[in-house]
């Protein structure tokens, strides 16, 4: 029997397709696309192509059959097996119930961003609430949409999630940013206090 390979987040994507109906992966990529889902995963057709074979190989989807549309070469369908509903039921169980450390690069920055001047770091995170501002709205208009065209919410709670985080974000780095400007998280310290400072973090 062949091992299940464990699911990467663009494997788990195409399973989820594939137990809505089968599909060619080209048709998985638009509408992964097409539903945003380019907000928690990274979405190539090449990886996909790759992740769809690689559950093919394990026994988790197989070939249909190809289709032909237009002057466009032929595609070809995958179905989910049952081996595949089953490894995709027990990876969303693990990732529903136990936390894992994804290890993000922002509060990595946060923890050495003593290492610039108060002043620009002010500047950089009133250009990252932009930003955050900017990807807000735009999730916003998507349940706006979503909630428009009656579709069940549960199809979109992962939208709901992005947007508590975001606006949770926002909330603290602006008491953040308000901190340094004001002073009431001192920022500037004497060489030598510093020093001290570092060395009082040494095991």
């Amino acid at each position: 029997m062949k091992r299940s390979p464990e699911l990467s987040a663009l494997a788990m994507a195409a399973l989820g397709l594939l137990a809505e109906r089968p599909m060619h992966p080209y048709e998985m990529y638009q509408l992964l696309v097409h539903r945003h889902e380019d907000r928690v995963l990274k979405v190539r057709p090449g990886t996909l192509y790759h992740a769809v074979g690689r559950l093919a190989e394990a026994g988790l989807v197989e070939a249909t059959g190809t289709v032909k549309d237009g002057n466009r070469p032929e595609r070809t369908n995958y179905a989910i097996l049952p081996a595949g509903r089953e490894r995709l039921n027990a990876a969303l169980r693990q990732l529903l119930a136990e936390p894992v450390n994804e290890y993000p690069r922002f509060p990595q920055a946060l923890s050495e961003a003593h290492n610039l001047p108060p002043g620009e770091v002010v500047d950089l995170l009133d250009r990252r609430l932009a930003a955050l501002a900017e990807g807000l709205a735009a999730m916003d208009s998507d349940s706006s949409a979503a909630e428009a065209r009656n579709v069940p919410r549960f199809f979109w709670i992962d939208l709901g999630y992005m947007q508590h985080q975001l606006r949770a974000e926002v909330a603290w780095l602006q008491e953040l940013k308000a901190a340094i400007a004001d002073g009431s998280l001192p920022w500037d310290f004497a060489a030598d206090d510093k020093q001290k400072l570092i060395e009082s973090f040494q095991p």
